[in-house]
C-alpha cells in the first residue's frame, strides 16, 4: 500500500478542533496582559520595572504574576537579592510569550502596511561602518520610491544588536554574532569586511610624518570604545601581535561625538572605521578637522553581516530595505 504525504499547511488546520492541541492556559484564564508581564519580567528582572512598562502599579504587577501562576499551577519566578529571576518553567513561557507578541505585532503591521497600499515601517541596527556606507544609499533609494515608510535605525555595537534582535525590537540587523550568544538562533549573510583607521586632529604632530608605527602612536593619549567591544579588541590585537605594549593614557567611551570633540581639542588619536573617517573629515565643521594618520600597518576588523533571527519572516517593508541593502554591498564589493 503506498502511502501519500502531503505538504503540512496551517491552512488546513481547524484551530477549534479538539485534536488541535491543549488550550487549557487560556481557558483557565491566560490573557495577553500576562504574556507582556512575563516577557517584562524577563527583559527588567524588577517588578517595579515590568510594572512601569504596563503602566500599573507594582502590587497590581505582582497580582497579575500570581494570577499567572494559579494559571499555570507552577512557580513562574524567584526573589534574588536584586530583584526576581524566572525558573525554568517561568523562562519557557517568556520564550513563547515573546513569539507569540511579536507575532501580533507583525499582524498589526501587515495589516497596515496592506492598508496604506505601499507604507509600513523597518526597524533595523547596525554598526557604524556598514550604517554610513551601505545604510545611508539605501534608505536614499527607499524615501524616493516608497516615501511612505517609516525608517527607524539605531548604530550601536553588535553586543547590543544582536539581543535587540532577539528581543524582536529589529526587524534585522547589520553586525556580527557576539561570542556568547548561540549562533543557531540567527540567519546570517556576510556582506563586507570593515576596515579600521587612526583618526588625529589635523595639527598632530604625526601629521608631519609621512607613515606612524605602532611605536609612534603608543605614547599618546587615546580614544577608544569601551573595552570588550570588537574594534577595541581589534586594535589591542594589533599591538600585541607586534609585541607593542598597549596605550595606558585611555579615555573610553562608545559617542563619536565625543570622540572627535577630543580629538579636535587634543593631540588624542581614535580608532573608528575608514568610511567614518572619511565622512568626517569631508564635513564643513569643526569635524573636518578630523584626519586620517598615515600608518604603516592594517587594521582589519571581523567581517560584518546581515542578520536576522531563525524562524522570524520579514516583513514586506522590512523585506524591501534589506534586499535593497544586501544589493548595495554587492554594487560595492565590485
Amino acid at each position: 500500500m503506498a502511502i501519500v504525504s502531503e505538504p503540512f499547511s496551517m491552512d488546513h488546520v481547524d484551530i477549534h478542533s479538539d485534536n488541535f492541541g491543549d488550550d487549557s492556559l487560556l481557558r483557565a484564564g491566560l490573557k495577553l496582559n500576562h504574556l507582556r508581564m512575563i516577557v517584562a519580567i524577563e527583559d527588567s528582572g524588577q517588578i517595579s520595572a515590568a510594572a512601569d512598562v504596563l503602566n500599573i502599579s507594582q502590587p497590581a504587577a505582582s497580582r497579575m504574576l500570581s494570577e499567572m501562576e494559579s494559571i499555570t499551577k507552577t512557580s513562574l519566578y524567584e526573589r534574588v537579592a536584586r530583584g526576581v529571576v524566572l525558573t525554568t518553567f517561568g523562562a519557557a513561557l517568556a520564550r513563547r510569550a515573546r513569539k507569540i507578541l511579536l507575532e501580533l505585532r507583525e499582524a498589526s503591521r501587515e495589516i497596515g502596511e496592506l492598508k496604506s497600499g505601499k507604507g509600513g515601517s523597518v526597524f533595523i541596527g547596525a554598526v557604524t561602518a556598514p550604517a554610513m556606507s551601505l545604510v545611508v544609499p539605501a534608505i536614499n533609494k527607499v524615501r524616493k520610491a516608497y516615501p511612505g515608510i517609516e525608517i527607524n535605525i539605531q548604530v550601536e555595537t553588535s553586543n547590543v544588536l544582536a539581543r535587540e534582535l532577539l528581543a524582536a525590537r529589529h526587524d534585522f540587523i547589520i553586525g556580527r554574532i557576539p561570542d556568547d550568544l548561540n549562533p543557531r538562533l540567527f540567519e546570517v549573510t556576510e556582506i563586507g569586511i570593515e576596515r579600521a583607521c587612526l583618526i588625529v586632529r589635523s595639527s598632530h604632530p604625526l601629521m608631519k610624518q609621512k607613515t606612524s608605527s605602532l611605536a609612534d602612536v603608543r605614547d599618546y593619549d587615546w580614544v577608544f570604545q569601551p573595552p570588550g567591544t570588537l574594534l577595541r579588541r581589534t586594535i589591542e590585537d594589533v599591538f600585541l601581535s607586534r609585541g607593542v605594549a598597549l596605550p595606558e593614557n585611555i579615555v573610553n567611551t562608545s559617542s563619536l561625538l565625543l570622540t572627535c570633540a577630543i580629538i579636535c581639542e587634543t593631540d588624542a588619536i581614535a580608532p573608528v572605521a575608514v568610511d567614518v573617517a572619511q565622512f568626517l573629515a569631508s564635513q564643513g565643521s569643526n569635524a573636518s578637522d578630523v584626519r586620517m594618520l598615515p600608518i604603516d600597518f592594517d587594521i582589519n576588523v571581523k567581517p560584518y553581516s546581515m542578520i536576522t533571527a531563525r524562524e522570524r519572516a520579514l516583513p514586506p517593508s522590512a523585506r524591501l530595505l534589506y534586499d535593497i541593502i544586501l544589493e548595495e554591498s554587492r554594487k560595492q564589493a565590485g
